[in-house]
């Protein structure tokens, strides 16, 4: 089992941190950039189209939440189970830094900042 470490290659571009992510770290998924298979996911080929890192980059969309690729019924769902809230990590991002985040997620073991 790998160890969790910050890395900024492993900010998803939804704002979830892979480095912290159970699958990742059995290697059982490659992290979302190295994700190949995840061509359904609407929001990491708009990142891969318009060549950012996460939405966090985005020019068009200040709020991620006025997204509709960010902020979908699918993603309500991710977020009610998981107790996620991507949003909270993008703002996070743009705030602190890519950097920070990574080292803030890596510190506390999480994948994504609890929906409050």
């Amino acid at each position: 089992m790998k160890e969790i470490v910050a890395d900024t290659k492993q900010i998803a571009y939804c704002g979830l941190y892979c480095g912290s992510c159970n699958k990742y770290l059995k290697g059982s998924c490659p992290g979302c950039a190295g994700n190949d298979k995840a061509t359904w996911c609407k929001i990491r080929s708009c990142n891969m189209e318009h060549g950012y890192a996460s939405c966090a980059d985005c020019k068009e969309f200040a709020n991620p939440m006025d997204c509709k690729k960010f902020n979908n019924f699918v993603s309500k769902i991710f977020a009610f189970i998981f107790k996620s809230d991507r949003a909270a990590c993008i703002n996070m991002i743009k705030t602190n830094g890519y950097e920070s985040f990574a080292n803030y997620m890596a510190e506390n073991k999480l994948q994504s900042v609890k929906r409050k």
